[in-house]
C-alpha cells in the first residue's frame, strides 16, 4: 500500500511517500480504508524523537493517530463492525510503527467508533485526539459542572476548539485565550476571547475577578503559573502540556484511546454541540506540508490530509 514513513527521527524532510507492507490484521483489530486522516502536534513530536523516552519506534514508522475511514476486514474476535461500516479513531497504540498516514491501517476495535453521520470523513478525521482530549480532561481532570467559569488556553486551536464548545454545552462559562485574528471564531465557539501574552492575568480577571473554576493549559510554561494564579479557591488546574502541573496541585492529563468515549463525542457532533473548523487539505502525498503547518502553531481547527480513492 502507499503511505508516508520515516526511517529515522528529524525534520518534516525525513517524510516519504511510497509503498510499505500491508497491515496484517490482528484478532482483535480492523482493517480500516482510510479516507481521511488529521494531523496533531504529537505527530510532529513523534517525527522529530521527543517522544522516544515513552514510545519505541519500529521503523519505517507511519505517522498518524487520527482517522476516519471504511471497514474492509475485521478480525476474527470483533464482533463491534462489519464491512462497510464507516468508523472513526484515535489509533494509538504503546509504540510507534503503523499510523494512519496510509492507504490502510489496522486499528485496534478499542479505538474506533461509528463515524458521525452528519460530518464528511474529512471533517469526522479531524474530531478522535483533539476531541478526545478536550471530553477527558474537561470530565476526568477538571470535572467541569454547570455554572463554572472555565478558561481555555488556545481556543482556537484543535484541542481548545473542541474544549470551548464541549466545555459551553455543560452549561460552564468560557474564558479562551487566542490571538487577535481568532477572536471572532472564539465568540462563534461560544466563549469570550482574551488576547495571550502580557497581560493576560489583568485581562482574565476584567472578565472573571474572582478568579475562574478551572483552567485548561494546553502551553505550559509561563501560561500554566498564570492560570494557577488565577484559580479562584477551590479551583481545579490541568495541564497536556507540562507535568509541572502537578508541583501546582493540578492534573498532568494525557489522552487514551476509549471507544465509549469516542462514541459519546461522535454523539455530540451528531447532535450539532460541536462542530469540526478544517484549516487546510492536503492529498497524502503533501503531508510533509501538513508537518509544516503545524509546526507554525498558527492553525486554526485541523489540518487534515486525504487518501485519493478511484471509485
Amino acid at each position: 500500500m502507499k503511505a508516508i514513513s520515516y526511517r529515522s527521527y528529524g525534520g518534516p524532510e525525513v517524510l516519504e511517500y511510497g509503498e510499505v507492507r500491508d497491515p496484517k490484521v490482528g484478532p482483535d483489530s480492523v482493517l480500516v480504508k482510510v479516507r481521511a486522516a488529521a494531523m496533531n502536534p504529537v505527530d510532529r513530536h513523534c517525527r522529530a524523537g521527543h517522544l522516544d523516552g515513552l514510545l519505541d519506534p519500529v521503523f519505517p514508522v507511519i505517522p498518524g493517530w487520527d482517522v476516519s475511514g471504511v471497514v474492509v476486514q475485521p478480525g476474527v474476535a470483533v464482533t463491534e463492525f462489519a464491512p462497510g461500516d464507516e468508523v472513526i479513531g484515535y489509533v494509538r497504540e504503546d509504540f510507534l510503527s503503523r499510523g494512519t498516514f496510509a492507504e490502510y491501517v489496522a486499528a485496534p476495535v478499542r479505538t474506533l467508533a461509528r463515524k458521525p453521520r452528519n460530518l464528511t470523513f474529512e471533517e469526522a478525521a479531524g474530531l478522535p485526539l483533539a476531541g478526545l482530549t478536550a471530553l477527558q480532561v474537561l470530565t476526568r481532570g477538571l470535572d467541569v459542572q454547570e455554572g463554572d467559569v472555565v478558561l481555555v488556553h488556545a481556543a482556537a486551536g484543535g484541542v481548545g476548539s473542541f474544549a470551548v464548545q464541549i466545555a459551553r454545552h455543560f452549561g460552564a462559562r468560557v474564558i479562551g485565550t487566542a490571538s487577535e485574528r481568532n477572536h471572532a471564531y472564539v465568540r462563534e465557539l461560544g466563549g469570550e476571547p482574551v488576547a495571550y501574552g502580557d497581560g493576560l492575568a489583568e485581562r482574565v480577571r476584567a472578565l472573571a475577578p474572582e478568579g475562574v473554576d478551572a483552567a485548561f493549559d494546553t502551553v505550559g510554561g509561563e501560561t500554566l503559573r498564570v492560570s494557577a494564579e488565577l484559580l479562584a479557591p477551590g479551583g481545579r488546574l490541568a495541564s497536556i502540556a507540562d507535568g509541572d502541573v502537578v508541583g501546582l496541585g493540578g492534573n498532568y492529563c494525557w489522552v487514551r484511546p476509549d471507544a465509549a468515549d469516542l462514541a459519546r463525542l461522535a454523539a455530540l457532533a451528531e447532535a450539532d454541540v460541536v462542530t469540526v473548523h478544517i484549516d487546510e487539505t492536503l492529498p497524502l502525498q503533501e503531508a510533509a506540508r501538513a508537518h509544516e503547518l503545524s509546526e507554525t502553531g498558527r492553525t486554526r481547527g485541523k489540518v487534515v490530509v486525504t487518501v485519493d480513492w478511484d471509485e
